[in-house]
């Protein structure tokens, strides 16, 4: 009997022990996924910080790689129309930038979305709006879809295309990476409380979603509207196209703005390239890019587009 006893508990106690191991191995690895996330911010924030040379004069602009592709062409035309002044245009990501500006690490910040309660601290000005458009490879016969299919695809209800009218062939849903600016906008204005299916591909740019696209008929993803092109099909919402005027006229609905942030009041170079980027050449530049300038989008006007 006691014999009996000694195994019972033994096994007991092995089996305790396992669960400890395993409670520790959860909490390892959320321990190392928040260690992983705040050492890439910080080093993306050092990274900023010492991008300009010793001696070097000129401002660093960082953060959304979204608005990354648009600001290296506004910083280029800068420089070509005022010599001898220098912008350089960092990624990042729209929350690294945001913390870039906070702690001086950049001058200019940039956001693909709203900023935060706690972020409000700093200065922002909206330079432009821009749509978010679904997209999927042109081979794909589905090119319409409702707000509410479009969350439960990227939630990981809907698994298959035949679901929603297409081949039978299973969804593959490609996602921006948590921090992203284009992320927060889109788990935002489409996905609300529910999350995004943890089986998602995740890619680190909208240009990389729109290659993954590209090159898979069955997959899904979401991009700046002004980074469109023939390789990937953007497809209507709720019967709305994601187009230049829907999206000035409020007709389509995942709309987001361009926002530079500063640390307090801008001043001279920095001042002078956000105020050029505001000026008419700079929303001109910007409507060609394919974004909606900040005061056409105010005004609700679509002439010259």
């Amino acid at each position: 009997m006691f014999e009996m006893r000694d195994r019972i508990s033994g096994t007991s106690a092995a089996g305790n022990s396992k669960m400890k191991e395993k409670d520790r191995g959860r909490a390892a690895a959320g321990s190392s996924f928040f260690c992983l996330f705040f050492f890439c911010l910080f080093s993306t924030i050092f990274y900023f910080s010492c991008s300009l040379r010793p001696g070097q004069k000129g401002i660093t602009v960082a953060g959304s790689t979204s608005i990354q592709p648009f600001a290296d062409q506004w910083a280029e035309v800068f420089m070509a129309r005022f010599p001898g002044r220098v912008i350089n245009v960092q990624g990042g990501g729209s929350s690294a930038g945001i913390q870039a500006a906070m702690t001086g690490a950049a001058q200019i910040g940039m956001s693909s979305r709203e900023l935060k309660p706690e972020e409000k601290v700093l200065k922002e000005f909206i330079v432009a709006w821009d749509g978010l458009a679904i997209i999927v490879h042109p081979s794909n016969p589905i090119d319409n879809l409702s707000l509410e299919k479009v969350r439960e695809i990227f939630a990981g209800r809907i698994l298959s295309w035949k679901e929603v009218g297409g081949p039978d062939r299973k969804i593959h849903v490609v996602t921006r990476e948590e921090g992203s600016g284009t992320r927060g906008a889109f788990q935002e204005m489409v996905m609300h409380k529910e999350r995004i299916t943890k089986k998602a591909i995740v890619q680190d740019s909208n240009g990389t979603v729109r290659e993954v696209v590209a090159g898979d008929p069955y997959a899904i993803g979401y991009i700046s509207l002004g980074l469109l092109e023939p390789r990937v099909k953007a497809i209507k919402l709720d019967g709305i196209e994601p187009s230049f005027e829907n999206v000035v006229r409020s007709n389509y609905k995942l709309i987001r703005p361009f926002i530079l942030v500063t640390n307090g009041e801008p001043a001279g170079e920095v001042s002078d390239f956000i105020q050029f980027i505001l000026s008419e050449e700079g929303q001109k530049l910007i409507q060609k890019q394919g974004l909606i300038p900040a005061k056409l989008a105010m005004s609700g006007e679509t002439e010259g587009k």
